[in-house]
């Protein structure tokens, strides 16, 4: 296996779709991966994974269920597994996810922005 760096500002330029997590990498059966998202997702939880949301660009909302957090770029925020949350982005959001590689982007909720084959930039 080759050891490379990745660039973020690279991966982020090479895809323009929302709420679409793409791999950039795998950690110890986590999976590195990037994102972009723009208005607001789907209130949801995971089961058995938490889910870590890094900010690298712009201002990440995290709804609960009786409160809301701000995330900003340089913050990070993890939501614990049975957690119900709902992303909100104020405008585009740059965000990488550190999450078990059995995490779907909806967890217990099926729709439209589910993505169970994810790209690998």
């Amino acid at each position: 296996m080759e050891i490379e760096t990745v660039n973020l500002k690279d991966k982020f330029d090479s895809f323009t779709d929302y709420w679409s997590p793409k791999i950039v990498a795998e950690l110890n059966e986590q999976l590195v991966k990037v994102a972009k998202f723009k208005d607001e997702f789907i209130m949801h939880q995971h089961e058995n994974e938490d889910e870590m949301f890094l900010v690298i660009e712009g201002k990440l909302l995290i709804e609960l269920e009786h409160k809301t957090i701000e995330v900003n770029a340089g913050e990070f925020v993890v939501v614990p597994k049975k957690t119900n949350h709902r992303p909100i982005a104020v405008g585009e959001v740059k965000v990488i996810l550190f999450e078990p590689n059995t995490t779907v982007n909806t967890g217990n909720t099926e729709n439209e922005f589910t993505v169970r084959n994810l790209d690998k930039i």
